[in-house]
């Protein structure tokens, strides 16, 4: 007997059938877990030494907070060949995607398929786990293999996309909401005087209680303008972080006003107004569309119920009259 049979023999007798599928398994989640930790454990570099040496009690939090996202940076750049892909195409549209969803970091992509890829072994380990342990059939079939194996692997991959798609589309619901309101402050903030970055900064500050991804991007807008980034370059920059029309329509209309030295107090006036008109259009629509998605629930809360208070008292009747 070869020493593989051996082992294997070895792993049935202690673990059942699934021995060796539960130590690969088992192989690879601890290979996982330790490539995750060498990523994010600290280097003892004679840099960071001095830092903590040279560090004071009074520091602030804000600084160790930079201190650690940079330490975090520097680790997965270290796997960015693993973790970006290497296609230019596709990484930038895994980034522009990631920023609709609202996350700015520059690490967001890189963060992205790490968890896809954690997840994803996590889901295929467990599934084992559970295959073999708890329901633990006699002759499976493949059919119950790739259910119980394969696919708490599959979910566990494709939850991370699942997140960002819901996550972009919530963001582009919630910018639309919230978009006639910062035009319609915008509008007075320019007609009592302000200029148009002073006006966003106002608008961003007034929206965050209600609008907080809206807020944020106003923030975005007033801060590259701040650091001397060309105005129509930034709201073109807006326009594609947002991903919907009526701020793209906003970005076109702005940067035509600049381009034509038209009143941006005029253009703003009218556009607020035909944003106004498309939100209670879009309120008739969904008025309009109530009605026909309440017919189905109607009907089979309401027929049913009619039925049997109209067909039970001659049941009822029949039953009797075969009874004598």
């Amino acid at each position: 007997m070869s020493f593989l049979e051996t082992m294997t023999n070895t792993m049935t007798g202690a673990l059942g059938p699934f021995g060796p599928i539960i130590l690969v398994g088992g192989l690879g989640l601890l290979i996982i877990v330790g490539a995750i930790m060498m990523m994010l454990r600290d280097k003892n570099d004679p840099l960071s030494k001095l830092n903590k040496t040279e560090s004071r009690p009074s520091a602030t939090s804000s600084k160790k907070e930079k201190l650690r996202r940079a330490n975090a940076n520097e680790q997965l750049e270290k796997y960015k060949s693993f973790l970006e892909p290497q296609d230019a195409e596709e990484l930038s549209s895994m980034q522009l995607k990631l920023l609709q969803a609202g996350y700015q970091s520059r690490d967001a992509v890189r963060a992205f398929y790490l968890a896809q890829f954690a997840l994803g072994i996590t889901g295929l380990v467990l599934g084992v786990a559970y295959f073999t342990l708890v329901l633990n059939p006699e002759n499976p079939t493949p059919t119950q293999m790739v259910q119980w194996v394969l696919g708490p692997g599959a979910a566990g991959y494709f939850l991370p996309k699942y997140w960002i798609t819901r996550r972009v589309e919530t963001r582009k619901e919630e910018i639309i909401n919230g978009f006639p309101d910062s035009l319609d402050m915008m509008l007075v903030c320019v007609e009592a005087g302000q200029s148009l970055d002073q006006s966003i900064i106002r608008v961003a500050a007034e929206l965050r209680a209600s609008y907080p991804s809206l807020a944020d991007e106003y923030e975005i807008v007033a801060n590259e303008m701040k650091a001397g980034k060309d105005k129509s370059t930034v709201l073109t920059d807006m326009g594609e972080r947002c991903g919907v029309t009526d701020v793209s329509s906003f970005v076109t209309v702005m940067n035509q006003s600049a381009s034509f030295g038209t009143p941006i107090a005029d253009a703003l006036r009218v556009y607020s107004a035909e944003m106004r008109d498309k939100r209670v259009m879009r309120a008739e629509e969904a008025a309009n569309k109530l009605p026909t998605k309440m017919t189905l629930a109607t009907m089979m809360l309401t027929v049913p119920p009619l039925l049997l208070i109209l067909v039970s008292p001659s049941v009822m009747n029949i039953t009797q009259i075969s009874a004598q």
